[in-house]
């Protein structure tokens, strides 16, 4: 059963900003150590950034803000295939784990100028 579907698009020149304006703290407020790692291992981190933003947004509109989420407690990883996945920490693997929520399926995608993420959350019925 779907529990929630989640959608962002953010303009990736607004990440770049916010980096370049706010540096560390910006980047160690939003994404945790392991997305800054691999953001900053591409040629464009920029755009890595971006789409990963896109997802803890998507991931928040999926779970209907039912509860205030840090955007720490969400995390993206890759797989070894390459496919993108969300973990979640704190008080929102709680909330995942009392609503049953048993999947979390992730697309992201980037542009030259926007990323995007979608995010459906599945439930056990």
């Amino acid at each position: 059963m779907i529990y929630g579907v989640g959608v962002d698009i953010v303009k990736i020149d607004r990440i770049q900003s916010a980096v370049e304006k706010w540096g560390e703290g910006f980047l160690r407020k939003v994404f945790t150590e392991n997305e800054i790692e691999y953001c900053y291992s591409k040629k464009v981190p920029y755009l890595s950034l971006a789409v990963r933003f896109a997802a803890k947004e998507a991931f928040i509109k999926a779970i209907s803000g039912e509860i205030t989420v840090s955007l720490k407690d969400v995390e993206v990883v890759t797989e070894g295939s390459g496919r993108p996945n969300i973990k979640v920490y704190g008080k929102v693997k709680e909330f995942i784990e009392d609503k049953n929520i048993r999947n979390i399926h992730l697309s992201l995608s980037h542009e030259k100028e926007f990323g995007v993420a979608t995010a459906v959350l599945e439930a056990r019925d």
